[in-house]
């Protein structure tokens, strides 16, 4: 291909930038005539998310329940799946998703502090203890044996930050264990953060999914430039979403049933042998 038709990708990234920048501001000023300055910094992300995610992907403030009736704290942001996830509770204004839907959660705070990041760790960790069924599904007409439990991404989202040496945040996300423990920070006006653990991709698809997140070791964080902040946590969170969770596991609607104390009904089920 000829030097002339070649696009410049730093240029073009630049721009993007810049619209993710323009869409968010305009986002949270013209929400703040609205309500609290909280509310309208998480709608702004929010509507932010659903601008440039695909739509496969829902996103909204909620709380996550489980098939045993156990909740999680409310959460300013829950990133889920409305296709094998096929029923979300609406009640008094509140959202309930089953946990099975989730792909990622994320607090929202106008600036990156050691306490906002301990309150994020809480939040996230109220769902990923949650109870998740999984079950075999039918893809194009084939049968699939029930998927190992994705794992949940957790995440604080930020305007400004309160701390500048990037050792000190390290320092501050390596305290977070467990299920506490954070994959990305994103800090609009200061760089995309994302957060290397120990260990290799084999281990977060081969290990139960408890014993994948208690022997979690944070390696090191990757800070992006502020200018390339909003593009990098795009494109960071999309590569999480798409190449390391793909697909969540179809849910058990039977654990569901089992709470009314009703049944799905004799209703003959597909076995692989029948694909």
């Amino acid at each position: 291909m000829s030097d002339d038709r070649k696009i410049n990708l730093k240029e073009l990234f630049s721009g993007l930038q810049s619209q993710m920048t323009a869409t968010l501001n305009t986002n949270r000023s013209f929400i703040t005539h609205s309500g609290s300055k909280g509310d309208a910094l998480e709608n702004a992300w929010i509507e932010w998310l659903q601008d440039y995610l695909p739509n496969r992907y829902s996103i909204a403030k909620a709380i996550v329940i489980d098939s045993n009736g156990n909740t999680s704290h409310q959460l300013d942001i829950v990133i889920y799946d409305n296709w094998f996830t096929p029923f979300i509770f609406n009640q008094n204004g509140f959202k309930f998703i089953p946990a099975e839907g989730v792909y990622a959660v994320f607090e929202v705070k106008p600036n990156l502090s050691k306490d906002h990041i301990e309150y994020a760790g809480a939040k996230v960790e109220s769902v990923r203890k949650l109870k998740r069924t999984s079950t075999k599904m039918i893809n194009s007409g084939k049968v699939f044996p029930p998927r190992d439990l994705t794992k949940i991404i957790g995440g604080l989202l930020c305007s400004s930050t309160d701390i500048k040496g990037e050792d000190t945040i390290s320092n501050h996300l390596s305290n977070l264990d467990g299920f506490k423990s954070l994959d990305m920070v994103c800090v609009a006006d200061f760089g995309s953060i994302m957060v290397e653990y120990k260990g290799t991709i084999e281990d977060e698809h081969e290990l139960p999914y408890d014993k994948y997140y208690n022997k979690r070791k944070l390696n090191r964080i990757v800070l992006s430039k502020p200018e390339h902040s909003l593009v990098s946590f795009f494109l960071q969170l999309s590569h999480l979403l798409q190449q390391r969770i793909g697909t969540i596991p179809a849910i058990d609607f039977q654990a569901y049933m089992d709470g009314m104390g009703e049944e799905l009904g004799d209703i003959p089920e597909i076995n692989e042998c029948d694909s």
